[in-house]
Order: structure tokens, then C-alpha cells, then sequence
């Protein structure tokens, strides 16, 4: 049944389960699902100067949103080194000023980029200056990163806050806690902290949340929305006590969010090893007999998961014809003189170009700017 945005972000509120993992595509709705759960949970105060303090939030909340308070100065007229600049806010006053995580932050950040790339705070932690480190009195100067590690960044600068605030809360007599300013919250809402990172790098991203949420002994709730399968699937294999959604769009602008159970997020690891293997084959021009049943293979995971009744309802164009056409090569049987050839070089074609119908328009493995 489909719903509004806000009935699906109620839909969320009413679980009782501690951690809530959606899977969607990019362009789904993501970002606008955690605002409309944000204003559910915490309407905004339109008396109060500061919507986001943090002494008046029940919920705590990543999305395109938080990078939002970070904006670059070039200063090109002037020449003059490049910056990015913080807006005021108590997101980042908190955490940089009142505890003084700037090196917990810079670590964080080197983690999941260059190790020898840093972050140099000023003073009164308004603007931050990049530079590449080599280990002697030469320095880089001060660099421009990347909208990657920018992402990154200001994710070790989210991550820094979450640790601090979950380690808070883990104190169970509230008077015995170092700040009041949390123990009102509630939730949790984390939207695709994934962008521009290697699997490695994901993978341990993932991981290193997976074990931040399940340190946390108070009563909150986490949300964590992606549409990296790799992500989905790491946080599915760590996480217990949790529920998992795939979060739809429809063409008149309603929305609908599926139970998915156990068995059909366990494919996702699966299917990662057929995309890779794909890719390769098709990379290297070794399509054989054998690759045309991981095709089907890995639409029928794709349908599977995503509802559809049978796997070629996800082909292109001439579905009858490009369905006989795999069936004809996934076929067992063991008579010789039905044994299928060799692919031709117009078969292969046709796996490239299947291969790349589920990329582009079932988007399990496409790494895009977010826009939630």
C-alpha cells in the first residue's frame, strides 16, 4: 500500500526494534524520509533561534543536510588559501569546542582517506584548512580535498559526535553523566555516510558503526538508510535486534516501505561476487557459457529482492526474446549434440549490455553524488 513520506516516517516511529536498516535507490527519497522523521520527532520550535540545539533534540540526524553547514572559501580574487568554512551551529560547538575532538575528528578522518592528509582547525573552529603531510618541514600548502573527502570529513566529524554521546548515555545514573544535553534522545537517523569510499575502506566504515551502535546499552534507536549493497549488507551481517526495509517511489509520488526478511538480504554479499565477476569477464573479453547463467543468476537475486514475480520482467525492450536467449544458455542439458557453442561475439555483446540494464536502471552497484 503506498503512503506519504511522513506516514512512512510514523511507520518507522511505531517500531520497536533498535535499529531500523533501509535499503533504497539513490533519487528514492532518503534524505527527505530522515527531515520528515526529524520534524516528526522534534517539530521545529519557530520561537527558538537555534533549531538544531542540541539540549532540545530527541533525534541526532546525518543526511546532505549536515554538509549543508560546511561551505568552501576560495577567495580567487585575493589569492588566497582555500577553506571550508563552518557555520554556527551547536552541532560542531559541541563537539569541537565544549570536548575538544578535533584530534579524535582528524583521526577518524584519516582512517578513510589519506593517512597523510590533515585537517588543521582554526582557533575558534570556524573554518578548517587541509594539507598533505610528508613527514618533514614540507608541506603541501593548503589543498582544496575532494567532494569525497569532504563527505568523509564531515562523516569522522558526525562519528566523533555519535561515540561521545553514546559513551554519555551508557552512564546509566543520569545525575552521574557528564552533560545533560542527551538525555532526551531518542534517535539516531543516519543517511548514507558511504560516498566516494573503496570497498575496504566501506566495509570498515560499516563495521566501525555496526560496533558503535551495538556498544550503546541506553534506549536509543538507530535508522540507518543506504543504497550501497556492500554497506547494507555488512550492517545486516553485524547487526542483531533489527528490522530491514526496501524503500520504494512510485510515479505519482507516493512511497511504500517492505519488510524484506532474512533470506533475501542475505543475498547481497552474492550478489557483489556475480557483479564482480561480470565485470571482469566483460572487462577482459572472456564471456563464456558459464557467465550467461550468473547474468540470470544474478537477476533473479535482483527480482527476488526487489518483489518481482519472475527475473525477466527486469530485461529491456524484447523480453521474450532476450529471456529464450539466456534459458538457451543456462540450459543443463547433457547431450552432446545439444550443447550450445561458444558465445559469439554478438552474445557477449548482449551480457555487456544486460550486465549494464540492471547497473543503470536497478541501481544495486552505481556510486552517485548523493541527493537522497
Amino acid at each position: 500500500m503506498s503512503k506519504s513520506l511522513m506516514e512512512i516516517a510514523q511507520q518507522l516511529k511505531e517500531s520497536t526494534k533498535k535499529v531500523q536498516l533501509i535499503y533504497a535507490f539513490n533519487g528514492t527519497g532518503k534524505t527527505r524520509l530522515s527531515q520528515e522523521f526529524k520534524q516528526l520527532i522534534a517539530p521545529k520550535d519557530d520561537d527558538a533561534s537555534d533549531h538544531s540545539a542540541l539540549s532540545r533534540n530527541k533525534i541526532v540526524y546525518y543526511n546532505a543536510f549536515t554538509e549543508d553547514l560546511f561551505y568552501w572559501d576560495n577567495d580567487l580574487e585575493s589569492d588566497a588559501e582555500p577553506k571550508l568554512r563552518i557555520q554556527p551551529n551547536s552541532f560542531t560547538d559541541w563537539v569541537l569546542k565544549e570536548q575538544g575532538q578535533d584530534r579524535n575528528i582528524i583521526s577518524n578522518f584519516q582512517r578513510y582517506a589519506n593517512q597523510n592528509l590533515t585537517p588543521h582547525f582554526s582557533e575558534d573552529f570556524r573554518e578548517v584548512k587541509f594539507s598533505l603531510e610528508r613527514g618533514d618541514d614540507d608541506g603541501s600548502g593548503s589543498l582544496k580535498i575532494s567532494n569525497g573527502e569532504e563527505s568523509n570529513f564531515i562523516w569522522s566529524l558526525f562519528y566523533t559526535l555519535l561515540d561521545q554521546v553514546i559513551g554519555i548515555l551508557n552512564v546509566v545514573e543520569p545525575n552521574e553523566r557528564e552533560t545533560d544535553q542527551f538525555d532526551h534522545l531518542e534517535y539516531v537517523f543516519i543517511d548514507d555516510p558511504v560516498s566516494s569510499l573503496d570497498e575496504n575502506h566501506l566495509i570498515e566504515l560499516a563495521a566501525n558503526l555496526a560496533e558503535l551502535i551495538k556498544s550503546s546499552t541506553a534506549d536509543l534507536k538507530f535508522i540507518v538508510t543506504t543504497h550501497n549493497p556492500l554497506f547494507y549488507n555488512v550492517l545486516y551481517n553485524e547487526l542483531k535486534h533489527k528490522v530491514c526495509y526496501l524503500l520504494e517511489r512510485f510515479e505519482d509520488g507516493t512511497f511504500s516501505l517492505t519488510e524484506k526478511p532474512g533470506d533475501s538480504n542475505k543475498s547481497f554479499s552474492y550478489h557483489l561476487y556475480l557483479k564482480q565477476s561480470l565485470e571482469q569477464a566483460i572487462a577482459d573479453n572472456q564471456v563464456q557459457k558459464y557467465h550467461f547463467t550468473l547474468l540470470r543468476n544474478l537477476y533473479e537475486k535482483t527480482a527476488s529482492f526487489l518483489g518481482y514475480p519472475s527475473w525477466s520482467e527486469l530485461l529491456p525492450d524484447d523480453k521474450v526474446t532476450y529471456s529464450k536467449r539466456i534459458m538457451q544458455f543456462t540450459s543443463h542439458s547433457t547431450l552432446s549434440s545439444e550443447a550450445v557453442a561458444e558465445p559469439t561475439t554478438e552474445e557477449k555483446q548482449m551480457v555487456k549490455y544486460l550486465f549494464e540494464n540492471l547497473l543503470t536502471n536497478y541501481g544495486f552497484w552505481t556510486q552517485e553524488e548523493r541527493h537522497g
